[in-house]
């Protein structure tokens, strides 16, 4: 590709500040918009366009490897999908997709039989529209009234509706700037929800009774920790509403009467530092789930009429990761990890019968409950799948502990599981702990150090990635290229203390694991330094840029989409929406001079050096209020200005979308498809 146009060049401007007596300086800082979050500045955009422009020009000679890619991803979903129908109440709710539709369609029907009723076009909603995501949808306790939220441009300010589901009419209620769940009162009149402040934070949750004034509605709590998050819910049983409030490490919940909300709420316990629980609910007793005394969590229960009074009831385990409990009529269902493999069990109320584990064919897989709306159930709806077993809907029938298949997720181009093997490894980091990796691989992928792998890990906020299905996945498999995903810490694939020995002062053992991994992979003969392509988004981004900054020679080529890579700038800025509330996570460097030094030192934008670095695929949302546009911008323009060496790097800016990319399944489709054309030329494999 000799005749590419030549990259964008950001233009440079001088910009300094200072903090803890460290003069940074920062000549792209231009690139975020003062306005923010309107972004009207003419050379902000024009420099982004003309990102887009060269993004276009080096991606015109892989259409046709993209399109063929799109046809392959494309051919492996069932284009008229439809979910296994659900019951709730009098009705049995289930989505379909029409016939080369981007949206899905809600239905309903009744359980004694009749017509079934399209209860929300989600095709229609998003007609015309760039962007469109279906946010919070909930039916209300008898039937007649659906409430849901919509985001039309990815800044995740949803927009409230309610639509009367006997006549088919939208109400005037409309509730713009929604951040959160929507949740009915018992006499189904109104509904609890929050609002997103000027920072986006939601700090609020609110009621609002059908009929009246927005402005009318009555603040229920106001939460005065900018650090801490507000949510409502309902306990399984619907006895009572929550709300909840935190931050990544601390939690307070707060109990509410479904039929009268403004009665006094009740606290389940005051906030604690660093102690984080949840609730539900059974005949008057609460089981709260919590870390109070160990990271790998335990099951308490308290009285409703004394609910700071805890009792053991499941105590912590060294090899069990306990990460839910849900309560209902007969029994109640305690979900977790053991040694990093998921896990179900039933548990009787009576703790004098031994507990049932639900048990699963491989050995390497993910499951957890599906959806299981009621209370009253004797049978449980499962989901389940593997990196080489399609996603799998189960019935777990509680009489006689079987699970009956209800539907095996359908690939209408075919697949063969038997051509693939997975293997889940452990490979030593540095300092001794040994990291799980879960890859898939052709059965007749060579380990002779010829091949080619894609490694692929988030490590941030205590969120697992489980070694699950994909159907994009299969067109590298059929390549040849092996899958692999690094559980490093940073998740909590092991459990809690895995997630904390990744955080904070101990953040890099993040990006030392995957670095580690990596030439594990190797020395196993999976693949050869040059022949890895790596990808993360998001914190998984950041990543990206952390080990790209340490270790080049090793990548083939990465993707990095929506980055968090100004890490110093944004932790530095207390007015962006989720700046305070990320403390707990990276540490305050508005406060701390050791958290300023630690992210200085590792913050990937910070630290792009005069070095050869790998191929480049960065992409970055618009309207993204998680990971701001500038942060991508900033820092390709900074590499740009930088490296040593002629490797492409492209920047693609979704103009009209924000942190989870275009919307509506082909759309998203498409654009998975260029990165893995981008990937596979960077590789030299373009057939």
């Amino acid at each position: 590709m000799t005749d590419l146009p030549k990259p964008p060049v950001a233009a440079t401007r001088p910009h300094s500040f200072t903090t803890h007596g460290v003069t940074i300086e920062d000549p792209w800082a231009w690139l975020k918009d003062p306005a923010y979050p309107t972004v009207t500045d003419k050379d902000v955009l024009g420099y982004l366009e003309e990102e887009n422009r060269f993004f276009e020009a080096v991606m015109e000679p892989l259409k046709p490897l993209s399109g063929t890619l799109f046809k392959e991803m494309r051919g492996r979903i069932k284009e008229d999908e439809s979910s296994v129908p659900q019951k709730d109440g009098d009705w049995l709710y289930w989505t379909d997709y029409e016939t080369g539709g981007e949206y899905p369609r809600w239905w309903r029907k009744p359980v004694a039989g009749g017509a079934d009723v399209m209860i929300l076009d989600e095709p229609a909603l998003a007609a015309g529209k760039e962007y469109f995501r279906l946010g919070a949808f909930s039916v209300s306790p008898d039937g007649k009234l659906l409430a849901y939220a919509y985001d039309d441009n990815g800044s995740e300010r949803f927009e409230v509706r309610v639509k009367d589901l006997e006549s088919g009419e939208l109400l005037p209620d409309i509730i713009p700037g929604m951040l959160s769940e929507i949740v009915w009162t018992a006499d189904s009149k109104g509904f609890l929800y929050g609002l997103a402040n000027e920072n986006w934070r939601t700090d609020n949750a609110r009621w609002h009774k059908l009929g009246e004034p927005v402005d009318s509605d009555v603040e229920l709590y106001k939460e005065a920790d900018e650090g801490y998050r507000v949510g409502v819910g309902e306990t399984q049983s619907r006895k009572y509403l929550l709300i909840s409030t935190g931050d990544h490490v601390t939690s307070e919940v707060y109990l509410l009467d479904p039929a009268d909300p403004s009665k006094p709420m009740v606290c389940v316990s005051p906030r604690k530092p660093g102690r984080e629980y949840d609730v539900d609910e059974h005949d008057g007793t609460l089981f709260i789930h919590t870390n109070d005394i160990d990271p790998q969590f335990r099951l308490v229960t308290a009285s409703v009429d004394n609910p700071g009074e805890w009792a053991e009831r499941i105590g912590p385990s060294a090899h069990f990761y306990m990460t839910g409990v849900t309560c209902f009529a007969d029994f109640f269902i305690v979900e977790g990890r053991e040694d990093g493999l998921d896990q179900i069990a039933l548990h009787r109320y009576d703790p004098a019968i031994a507990p049932v584990p639900l048990e699963f064919p491989e050995a390497s897989y993910v499951a957890g409950l599906g959806d299981n709306p009621e209370y009253a159930m004797d049978k449980l709806r499962i989901g389940y799948e593997s990196m080489v077993t399609p996603g799998t809907v189960y019935d777990y029938h509680v009489a006689d502990g079987t699970l009956e298949t209800l539907k095996v997720q359908e690939i209408p181009s075919g697949y063969d599981g038997g051509k693939y093997r997975t293997e889940r490894l452990k490979i030593a980091a540095r300092d001794g702990t040994e990291v799980p990796v879960s890859v898939v691989y052709p059965n007749d992928f060579p380990k002779d150090g010829t091949g080619k792998l894609y490694l692929y890990a988030y490590g941030a906020y205590g969120y697992a990635i489980p070694p699950g299905f994909s159907t994009s996945r299969i067109s590298f498999l059929d390549r040849g290229v092996a899958f692999a995903i690094a559980h490093i810490r940073g998740g909590d694939d092991l459990g809690q203390q895995w997630y904390l020995d990744g955080k904070l002062t101990k953040r890099t053992n993040t990006f030392n694991d995957f670095v580690d991994v990596a030439k594990g992979l190797i020395d196993r003969g999976f693949t050869h330094k040059g022949g890895i392509a790596i990808a993360g988004r998001s914190a998984g981004g950041e990543l990206m840029g952390a080990v790209i900054n340490s270790d080049p020679e090793l990548w083939g080529v990465v993707v990095a989409d929506v980055p968090f890579v100004d890490v110093l700038n944004t932790m530095l800025d207390e007015s962006l929406p989720l700046t305070p509330g990320e403390w707990p996570e990276w540490g305050n460097p508005v406060e701390d001079a050791e958290a300023f030094a630690l992210i200085r030192s590792y913050s990937p934008y910070d630290n792009v050096t005069a070095q050869g670095y790998p191929p480049l695929f960065i992409s970055g949302g618009l309207n993204d209020p998680r990971v701001t546009y500038w942060e991508p911008a900033k820092w390709a323009a900074k590499l740009r200005a930088t490296k040593t060496d002629d490797n492409i790097l492209v920047l693609k800016t979704n103009m009209g979308a924000g942190h989870g990319g275009k919307s509506g399944r082909w759309e998203s489709l498409k654009e998975a498809a260029d990165e893995m054309a981008f990937v596979l030329w960077q590789l030299g494999m373009t057939a």
